[in-house]
Order: C-alpha cells, then sequence, then structure tokens
C-alpha cells in the first residue's frame, strides 16, 4: 500500500491531506487531518512520503531573488509568480521580533531587502521544521509549493486565475484548481468540503495538490527545482519538487 501526505501551514497549525492506494491501479482514498506540530506526521512510519509547503533548507546569506529554488520556478509561474517569496538568511529567521528580522534580514541580503509581515508569520513554522529536518529525513520529507504543483498537474501551464485575492480566498481560482484536482482522483464533495477550524478553504486545497505530488515523488515521477540543489550550513537540500 502507498500512503503519502500533503501538508500545508495553516492559523492553528497544520493541515494534512493522506492519500492511500491499495494498489497501483486502485482509486486513492483521502484522508483529511488537522495537527499542531508537524513532528506528528513524522512520527507516522506509514507515511513514505511527506511534501509540505514550507521552506527547508536556510541560506546564510539571500541573494536576488531568494534561494535557487525560487530563482528557479518563478518564470515558470506567469501571472502566479508572485505567490513565491525570497526566503531570507537563516539568522533572519530566527528573529522573533519583526523589526530585529527586517534589521537581520537588511544586513545579511544582497542587495539589502527587509522581509514582509506574510513572510515574517511563516517564521515560526520555518524554524519547527528546521528544528526536525536531517539529511537523512531528506529520503521522506520534501519541499513544495502549490502553484508549481498546479502548473506541474495542469500540463505545465500556470493556473490563469488566482486562489486568493486581497488576501481572502477566491472562488473562480478554487473552482479552477477543485476542477483540475478531480481529474487526480478526488471526489469534489472531499475538496469542496468545509475547511476546519483554523484553516482557510485555501489552506485544504494547497494540502490536496500537494498530496498528489507526495505520490508522484513516491513513485520516482517528480523532478527537483533547481535539478542540482545547493545545500545549506547544515547540509540540508534547497528544492522544491514538483
Amino acid at each position: 500500500m502507498l500512503r503519502v501526505a500533503g501538508i500545508d501551514g495553516c492559523r492553528s497549525g497544520w493541515i494534512a491531506v493522506l492519500r492511500e492506494r491499495q494498489a497501483p491501479d486502485a482509486p486513492p482514498r483521502h484522508t483529511l487531518l488537522m495537527l499542531q506540530a508537524f513532528g506528528e506526521l513524522l512520527a507516522d512510519p506509514g507515511i513514505s512520503t511527506l511534501a509540505v509547503d514550507m521552506p527547508i533548507g536556510l541560506p546564510e546569506r539571500a541573494g536576488i531573488g531568494g534561494r535557487g529554488p525560487e530563482r528557479c520556478v518563478r518564470p515558470l509561474l506567469g501571472q502566479r509568480q508572485s505567490s513565491v517569496f525570497s526566503v531570507p538568511s537563516r539568522a533572519a529567521v530566527f528573529c522573533q521580533d519583526y523589526g530585529e528580522a527586517c534589521a537581520t534580514a537588511l544586513a545579511t541580503s544582497e542587495p539589502p531587502r527587509k522581509v514582509s509581515r506574510q513572510a515574517f508569520h511563516l517564521f515560526p513554522k520555518i524554524r519547527e521544521i528546521d528544528a526536525l529536518m536531517t539529511p537523512a529525513l531528506e529520503a521522506r520529507v520534501f519541499e513544495v509549493h502549490p502553484e508549481l504543483a498546479f502548473w506541474r498537474l495542469n500540463d505545465e501551464r500556470a493556473m490563469s486565475l488566482p486562489k486568493k485575492v486581497k488576501s481572502a480566498a477566491s472562488m473562480p481560482g478554487l473552482d479552477e484548481r477543485i476542477a483540475l484536482l478531480c481529474r487526480y482522483g478526488y471526489d469534489e464533495a472531499f475538496l469542496r468540503q468545509r475547511a476546519p477550524s483554523g484553516a482557510g478553504r485555501d489552506d485544504l486545497i494547497d494540502a490536496c495538490v500537494n498530496a498528489v505530488i507526495a505520490e508522484r515523488i513516491a513513485q520516482g515521477r517528480a523532478a527537483s527545482f533547481p535539478p542540482a540543489p545547493e545545500r545549506d550550513a547544515r547540509g540540508l537540500r534547497m528544492a522544491i519538487w514538483a
């Protein structure tokens, strides 16, 4: 049996979709989970592959456009490329105060660049994964990005509509993604269910597409961006998979 998970961060922790197949030609079965800690999924040995929408591998200094993965995937995403934020330095990510994070990011980037409020709010989850990750865990845990995932599943074409407008979920964009995911074994009712408390409808859809990429990774049908990833000072691979 193949059992994988797609994971996305959300307000109350982590939202995950388990994708299971009893046999290669069997239809997939999906289970929705809400978790307080990413380590809860790692503790389940039955999950062979975890695909998470969160940066893994942090640079000591940030260059133009962020890490290699961000620079590699943006040109593929057209109007959706703004969804790929530049990962700042490790020192900036580990700052607890926004002003301190901006000052540290300015001192550790070329050209000097602050961090956005949106990125700063992700730092606790980035730190959570960083504390757990080791090079050995790279056989199970992979960084993904939902818009790159949709690009891959959509015949390598970026989605035409945004799934969020002015920080709120946009139904036309979500409908476009739901229609695509239905082609990859999802029941529409599962995709349209009400998101759990503490998660948004877009978080649910992102976890669903991440689960499809997790399956592709497990089957050897995914690629890393860039093809030859760099490693950070802790030896962690810096790559987005799709």
